[in-house]
Formats: structure tokens, sequence, C-alpha cells
């Protein structure tokens, strides 16, 4: 269980290594503003710190007044994870540089360095070390623009940025009636993050466009409340699929990251969100299969409740899924977390021919070129975002439509996946 106690340890870690992120910073400032005038200097001196101290001042409202109500998912926690993310990577880009100089110096002094160059270092002038650091310091600062900019951007046009990602995969076993089926898949619509119902009915009619023959949606419709896709219904129940849509919960649909009133009201606020996908069209699926039937053919449709690693909810049961399902059938799985298929499917004995995922949102930053594909969320997952094979088994990881937490995407931008199955 998680207590004050703990969530304070936490916070104050935070902070303290803000400040300390900041006093590192501000030397280099100081390095950049020392041929300024004593009043103009002190000026800008005075206005760092009241900018950094109005920022403390923020975090400590918002995780200790704010993110309670909310659950780190309130449009004032938006606002503050934009500011962070605009304010403090940049900084940490600045202070790349200023390390640069910072272990040039240490080595000099425990003598690692060769002697010409000590002896080099001897000879320039105070001066010359002022002006190199100057140097170092003003570049640091240039190079910092470049993720200030990105993160603008990611904030304000990024995170409608929608893109359709196509992936076609063949099996030996999949019924002939189903050669050739094209699959949407949604997810991590997070609708209490959406600000612009515009962009939002672009990324819905891009998803009609498709014309696929069926439509999924694998988990985490809104944020904390199921509230929060009341104004954006309009929107998305004009999602259309000749086959239906079907779709499955993600962590963040059981309200677990707010504080409730009574288990009574987050038990009626799972209730309100199960006849929200009925009334948006959607079929979902609670730890329970379905047959799919094409002129003739069939497979089966699983869907999954969330299951996670890393202190994530378990509400999924693999072994009900499963049940009364066909030993030798054609099998699709909706389960919102990766990991769970790490953990439950890859090795299971029962064959799952395709898993559909999403969960990680790539981070909502990084970068994809071609071949190239980083992002800090394969620090915390194996299998972030794209098309993964094993065993066999196929699992597609959606890199999300909407946004949490940081309101943007550098980089990694909101996806649309369209997959047409082949019979090999």
């Amino acid at each position: 269980m998680i207590t004050a106690a703990k969530v304070y340890s936490v916070l104050f870690i935070i902070l303290a290594v803000f400040v300390l992120i900041d006093l590192y910073v501000f030397s280099g400032i100081r390095t950049s503003i020392r041929s300024f005038s004593g009043k103009t200097k002190k000026r800008l001196s005075w206005l760092f710190w009241l900018l950094n101290g109005a920022c403390y001042i923020l975090i400590l409202y918002t995780a200790v007044l704010q993110s309670p109500k909310f659950g780190f998912a309130g449009g004032w926690f938006k606002f503050m994870a934009g500011l962070l993310f605009t304010s403090y990577i940049p900084k940490l880009f600045y202070i790349l540089f200023l390390l640069v100089e910072d272990v040039f110096r240490l080595l000099r002094f425990i003598g690692v360095l060769p002697y010409k160059l000590i002896k080099k270092e001897q000879a320039s002038s105070v001066e010359f070390f002022q002006s190199r650091r100057k140097f170092i310091a003003n570049t640091g600062a240039i190079v910092a623009a470049i993720p200030f900019t990105g993160m603008v951007y990611g904030i304000t046009k990024g995170k409608y940025n929608f893109k359709i990602h196509k992936a076609e995969i063949s099996f030996k076993d999949l019924p002939k009636e189903f050669d050739g089926i094209q699959i949407t898949q949604l997810s991590d619509i997070h609708s209490g993050s959406f600000d612009d119902k515009e962009a939002v009915q672009h990324a819905v009619d891009l998803a009609n466009e498709q014309k696929s023959d069926i439509m999924f949606f694998t988990g985490d419709l809104v944020n904390n409340q199921a509230s929060e896709m009341l104004p954006w219904m309009d929107v998305f129940n004009k999602l259309k699929a000749p086959m239906g849509i079907y779709s499955s919960l993600g962590n963040h649909d059981y309200g677990d990251y707010m504080e409730w009133p009574s288990p009574e009201a987050k038990h009626a606020n799972m209730e309100k969100l199960y006849a929200i996908h009925k009334q948006l069209g959607f079929t979902l699926l609670r730890n329970e299969n379905m047959k799919i039937e094409r002129n003739g053919g069939h497979i089966e449709l699983l869907g999954l409740e969330n299951w996670g690693r890393g202190g994530f909810s378990k509400y999924g049961d693999l072994k009900k899924t499963l049940a009364g399902t066909e030993p030798d059938s054609f099998k699709i799985l909706m389960s919102h977390d990766p990991t769970h298929w790490e953990a439950e499917v890859m090795n299971n004995p029962v064959h799952v021919h395709l898993t559909l995922a999403g969960h990680t949102h790539g981070a909502q930053f990084g970068v994809e070129i071609g071949y190239v594909k980083i992002s800090p969320a394969s620090l915390r997952y194996d299998r972030w975002a794209g098309l993964y094979k094993e065993n066999e088994k196929y699992l597609y990881v959606n890199r999300g439509l909407g946004y949490i937490g940081f309101p943007g995407r550098v980089g990694i931008w909101p996806e649309i996946t369209v997959i047409t199955l082949r019979k090999a």
C-alpha cells in the first residue's frame, strides 16, 4: 500500500533533483551573462529563481491537492506536465554541454590528461578559460532550443499528427474465408485529455477511410472517469466497420488512479463505462471469447481485461478468456498491456495467432525514421511499438490515438493501425 509518507518522500526527492538541475543550469547562465552589467545580471538571476520557485510551488500544489482528486490526469496536471517537460528536458540537454567543460577540468585536476595538454592549459589565461566556458554554455543554450521547440510543437500540433501504420501478416492456418480480411486497430483514446473536437473527428474519419472489414479497440477509453467520454460520444459513435467493432479494457478504464468517495461510486463509474461502450456500438469483451463468422468460416476473438507487469492492474484472466475455445481455431486476442503477451501468451501451449495491444504510447516521445526506432519506452518495455513475432505468434503494439501525462507527442505520433491477414 502506498502511504502518504512514501508519496511525500518521493515528492521531496523529485523536488531536490529539480533544484540541483536548476543550480547547475544557473552556473552556466552566470557564465553566459558574465559581461552584462551588475544590475542586469542581478535582475536576470532573480527572474530565473522566481520562475523556478513558482514551478516548485506548482509541483507541490499539483501533487498534494490536485492529483488525489483527478489521478494525475486532470486538466491541471496536463498543464503541469507540459510545463515540466518543456522546462526540464531542454535543461538536461544544456547540462550535457556544461559537463564537457567540468569533466575536462576534473580530469586535469586529477592528472589524467597528457602533460602537454596540462601545460597548455597552465599557460592559458583565466580569461581564456572563461571564454571557453562561455562558448560552451552558449552552444548548449542553442542546442537546448531544439528539444524545447520540439516539445512546443508536440503540445500544439504533434498530439494530433495522426499516422496510419500498415502491416500484412500471413498464416498457414488462417481460414480461407478470412484471406485478405482487413483490421483497423485503435487503442488508448484517453478521451479526458482531448481538447480539439475537429482534430479528433479527423482521426475518426481517417479510421473509417481505411474501409476495414472489422475494427478493434484495445483499451483506455478514458483517463479515470467514464464521464470524460461524454463530450466525445458524437465523434466516436461514427466509427464504422461492416463486421463490427470490438473492444477491451485498459488499466486507466478502472478508475484506479484517483480517489473515489466510496466503493459504490467507483462501481457506478464502471457500469457507466460499460454502457458507454455499448452506446458507441462497441462489443466489449471482458475475459470472454466469441466466434466471428465470414462466408461460412469462423475465427475466435478473445477479449482480456487489463493485465500488466510492474504494478499495473491484473484483472485479466487468460484461462477464463480461453474457456470453451476450439483447440485448433484461429485466435485473435485483445490484451491492452504487451507485457501480458510476454508473460502468458508467447509461450502458452494454446496457440493465439495474433495479439493486439497498446498501453505504451511509445512514451509519446522518440525518433522513428525508417528502421531506426528509439524511445524511452524501450527502457521499460521490450516490445513497445509495431509488430513482433515469437514462436509463430504475433503481437502488434499500437502507439495509441490519444495522450496522457505529457500533453503532446514528439516523434512518436498517434496511430491508426491497419492489418491485413493473408493465408500463406
